[in-house]
């Protein structure tokens, strides 16, 4: 899928609704290859991203699983669900709900432990029990070693991912706009 949205139309969308997509462009290739380094492709079977926006992250993760890994991703808003309808790809299922369902729709299209959570959801803009029961649902459904993996553009809530994943790395790439930090918790 060649992305049709385009950088001003992410732009406008993502100023009507910033509440919710918590950033006003695209993520660089820089941060999308940032973001999926820390995922075992060779060995995933279940991968989830949440706030898959226009599907640029997705098509990273996609170009980079094998034949038999699934992903299931997330997005709330209508005009990037209209664009991610464009991926025609038999391992992707798109999910227009919030990440507060992870557990049903987990059970319904019956993904065992996740190997993987890719998330871009603007959690500072949350308030701190809904971003802690997601956070905490997605350390639930982790296997053993499994990572999540969240973008964020500052680090005002650090503590939230510690206080549920018990440690923290966080990576800083510069080449984005705007400049972003990679949050990688390890469920150990």
């Amino acid at each position: 899928m060649d992305n049709k949205m385009g950088t001003i139309s992410f732009f406008k969308e993502s100023v009507k609704n910033l509440k919710t997509i918590g950033t006003i462009t695209r993520s660089s290739k820089f941060l999308c290859k940032g973001m999926i380094k820390h995922v075992d492709f060779d060995t995933a079977r279940y991968i989830v991203e949440l706030g898959a926006g226009d599907g640029v992250i997705t098509q990273h993760i996609l170009r980079s699983m094998h034949k038999d890994c699934k992903l299931m991703i997330f997005e709330v808003n209508e005009a990037f669900n209209e664009q991610l309808s464009e991926i025609h790809d038999d391992r992707l299922i798109i999910i227009q709900d919030s990440a507060e369902k992870l557990s049903h729709y987990l059970e319904l299209h019956k993904f065992s432990k996740l190997d993987s959570v890719i998330s871009a959801i603007p959690f500072v803009l949350f308030p701190e029990p809904v971003a802690n029961s997601i956070i905490q649902a997605c350390k639930d459904h982790l296997i053993q070693g499994g990572n999540y993996v969240q973008v964020h553009y500052s680090l005002m809530v650090k503590k939230l991912y510690e206080n549920v994943f018990g440690n923290l790395d966080i990576n800083w790439v510069p080449l984005n706009i705007p400049p972003a930090f990679v949050f990688v918790c390890h469920n150990n």
